[in-house]
Order: C-alpha cells, then sequence, then structure tokens
C-alpha cells in the first residue's frame, strides 16, 4: 500500500504518525515535508475534501500567524483560508496521511490507522 504523509520533522504527532506508518508492514512511504515542498491550493483543496474536512478544521489555529492575519474567526472563508495555507504552509495542521483507503488529519497519530 501507497502512503503519502505530509509532515513537519520538528512535530511530535508528525514525528509518531511517521513513525507508525514507517512500523506498518507493506507500506510504501513517501514523504512530502509540506513546509519545504507545500501542497498547491487544488491539491490541498482535494486533500480535504477526501478528508471531509473544511479548510477551518484543517487550519492550524494556535499557529501566531493564523491570529495576526485574521483567519480564526467563522466569518472567514474558505477561499481565504486556502490562500493564507498555500502562502504560509506553517498554518495547515499536520499531519496529513493519504493512502488509497482515504485522508486523515492525524491528530492524534492513531487515526493512521484508520486508512492502513
Amino acid at each position: 500500500m501507497k502512503a503519502t504523509i505530509w509532515h513537519n520533522p520538528r512535530c511530535g504527532t508528525s514525528r509518531k504518525t511517521l513513525a507508525i506508518l514507517q512500523e506498518t508492514p507493506g507500506v510504501e512511504l513517501e514523504i512530502v515535508e509540506y513546509l519545504k515542498t507545500p501542497p498547491s491550493r487544488d491539491r490541498l483543496a482535494a486533500l480535504y475534501a477526501r478528508a471531509g474536512l473544511s479548510p477551518h478544521e484543517g487550519l492550524r489555529a494556535k499557529e501566531p500567524l493564523a491570529a495576526e492575519l485574521g483567519l480564526t474567526g467563522p466569518e472567514i472563508g474558505d477561499d481565504a483560508i486556502f490562500d493564507a495555507m498555500v502562502a504560509n504552509p506553517i498554518l495547515i495542521e499536520r499531519p496529513l496521511v493519504e493512502t488509497d483507503k482515504g485522508v486523515r488529519l492525524c491528530r492524534p497519530q492513531e487515526k493512521v490507522r484508520e486508512i492502513i
């Protein structure tokens, strides 16, 4: 099974999710450090659609930049959030994992088991 993790090596939850994937037999793993190689807007929107997440749910709201950019209010539209995430990938909550079985925002890391 192929799995892609949108990973931040500085994040403990992302590292734990990566370890689960690495320890799972038969997983062909692609690691994308999304801060270095951010997803396109279309790709991010497709990942969220497959995961059943809104941009608000995928926003790393506790990142100070989210508040600085005024993204934390319920009146903020999806387009504004996607545009901010693409311009500032630190705003993307992590880790996202994609397999043939679906996409999950793996918080907590055990959620990855739903799609492997």
